[in-house]
């Protein structure tokens, strides 16, 4: 089995699973750091060709992280190609569990089982916070209605303040943004850090979150609850 995978979080899910199954994978995957593979390209703009010249037997997608197109082309270059769909955590074990029979892996990995278990065994929030959770700047993006990284908050109790917008993504003014009573600030898919974000929001609580573990669905769900909660409940 040789697979190429388009998704940072599922990168990182198959490598842990079953070693030496990743041919190639996209810039963007940096997990596991010592991953030796073929780079092809961003996770929206892949090198279509370098893919099929690596002759895999599957290629690993989601949704709304590649575009169509380069899936297209790649399915009429005769290659397979399993698209993912997670807008939730119940739905990223069932796709976590879909992508790693497609790759063959024999057993349900340790991780997996750990993971869950965490998420099942979430004690009930104390007390609830409304953010608003940008994910880009220039222009502002945030996190809208139907995100799998909507449904994290919202089981540690943070709950989206555009969750009933009609965009997944949409664009808002920075002055309305600005009177939310919490920001939460990943540090991907835009980079929020200390010194570029929280400035935007003066007066208003700002949490720097680990992106990873706020978007990923692999092996950092074990301990995404931990290390966002912890982030939030340092600032909240």
């Amino acid at each position: 089995m040789r697979a190429v995978s388009l998704v940072p979080s599922l990168t990182e899910a198959v490598a842990a699973s079953a070693p030496g199954v990743l041919a190639g994978a996209t810039d963007w995957c940096t997990h596991p750091v010592d991953l030796d593979v073929v780079r092809i390209g961003g996770t929206k703009n892949p090198d279509v060709e370098r893919i099929v010249r690596l002759a895999p037997d599957l290629v690993i997608a989601n949704e709304e992280e590649n575009r169509e197109p380069d899936l297209t082309a790649l399915r009429k270059a005769g290659l397979e190609v399993l698209v993912t769909e997670v807008r939730n955590v119940p739905q990223a074990f069932r796709e976590l569990e879909r992508v790693l029979e497609a790759c063959e892996v024999r057993g349900r990995p340790r991780w997996l089982d750990e993971a869950e278990a965490v998420w099942a065994d979430l004690p009930a929030p104390e007390h609830r916070l409304r953010a608003a959770v940008p994910i880009w700047r220039r222009p502002w993006m945030v996190l809208g209605r139907d995100t799998f990284a909507g449904d994290v908050l919202a089981r540690l109790g943070v709950d989206n303040a555009y969750a009933t917008h009609p965009e997944r993504y949409p664009r808002v003014p920075i002055k309305e943004l600005q009177t939310a009573e919490f920001v939460v600030l990943p540090d991907e898919p835009y980079r929020f850090t200390a010194e570029d974000g929280p400035e935007a929001f003066e007066g208003r609580p700002c949490a720097l979150v680990s992106g990873r573990h706020l978007t990923w669905y692999g092996p950092s769900l074990a301990e995404a609850p931990g290390v966002l909660g912890r982030a939030i409940a340092s600032t909240g």
